[in-house]
């Protein structure tokens, strides 16, 4: 089997963004990104230069369907300047040969401990210690792998709520990782809503493998200030800071009184403009965790 390995250099906001788009490809889509440096040798600048680009890798069969494959590939990767992220460069393709290539991209990951959360990918077996709760996620499937700080941050915040709250919205669900995360702790119905139908699909299809696929409404749409359901006591939004800041009135309109907002995907230096965005719509500041140059932030609905 011939395969097409495709690279791209991604500022570290764009990182997640790119794996999710290079996760609808299938086999390799997932290989851990590559922190770039100018001195390879130099492991402490690869911890302190958050300014340095990382190299995204994944791999499609080299076979008829492979030039479509790569042409939305690249439109997707183009699309994704609309929303601000950092520089991410040009797709390169080359061809490599590895007849195993489908069973060997699967080393080295393993489950994933965030808190009691344990992200188990599929084709691994993994006992739980007492009070832990397993996610069976394949790395590579839209948004979250439980590997990115923004992911880790919500399932962190999530994990500090307590009575988890019945009823859950998840915006920008992805993977459905967090609202899945949320029916394991305890909430009766989380609905997700994605603009991306691809991520729709996979949110309900990890919801299906966990069991849990009539207690987890995937849609495609985004949150609105005139929502016809009622708000909500719980309020996942792990996007990116410019669609935080657009979007903060809608949600904190989806938010009840009193209710959590758990937000991420939040590139420090942008960290304060956010918060005083959600603030300015009536949400109060409750908790906050960094992970190197990645904000997450729980919020409760004040006015």
């Amino acid at each position: 089997m011939r395969w097409l390995e495709l690279t791209v250099e991604a500022h570290s906001e764009a990182v997640e963004a790119v794996s999710e788009i290079f996760g609808r490809l299938g086999h390799g889509a997932a290989v851990r990104p590559t922190q770039l440096i100018h001195d390879p040798g130099d492991e402490l600048a690869v911890r302190e230069d958050p300014s340095a680009p990382y190299l995204l890798t994944a791999h499609v069969a080299d076979d008829p369907g492979a030039p479509a494959a790569i042409e939305s590939t690249e439109r997707a990767l183009w699309h994704l300047q609309a929303f601000g992220l950092g520089p991410i460069g040009k797709l390169r393709v080359a061809r490599v040969d590895d007849s195993d290539w489908t069973e060997a991209w699967k080393r080295g990951y393993a489950p994933q401990r965030i808190g009691r959360i344990v992200i188990v990918p599929s084709w691994l077996d993994e006992p739980m210690a007492p009070g832990e709760l397993s996610i069976r996620l394949d790395p590579g499937m839209a948004f979250g792998t439980g590997l990115h700080p923004t992911t880790r941050g919500c399932l962190t915040l999530l994990q500090r709520i307590g009575p988890m709250p019945d009823r859950c919205l998840d915006v920008g669900t992805g993977s459905g990782i967090l609202g899945i995360a949320a029916l394991r702790l305890g909430a009766d119905r989380v609905v997700g809503l994605d603009t991306d139908s691809i991520a729709v699909t996979a949110a309900i299809a990890n919801a299906t493998v966990n069991g849990l696929a009539d207690r987890f409404d995937a849609r495609r749409g985004t949150v609105m200030v005139d929502s016809a359901e009622a708000p909500y006591p719980l309020v996942l939004a792990n996007l990116v800071a410019s669609l935080l800041i657009e979007l903060a009135p809608a949600v904190a309109a989806n938010t009840e009184l009193g209710g959590t907002l758990i937000a991420s995907g939040i590139i420090e230096p942008r960290g304060n403009e956010v918060l005083a965005s959600l603030g300015a719509a009536g949400l109060a500041f409750i908790d906050r965790l960094d992970d190197g140059e990645w904000v997450s932030l729980r919020m409760e609905r004040r006015t």
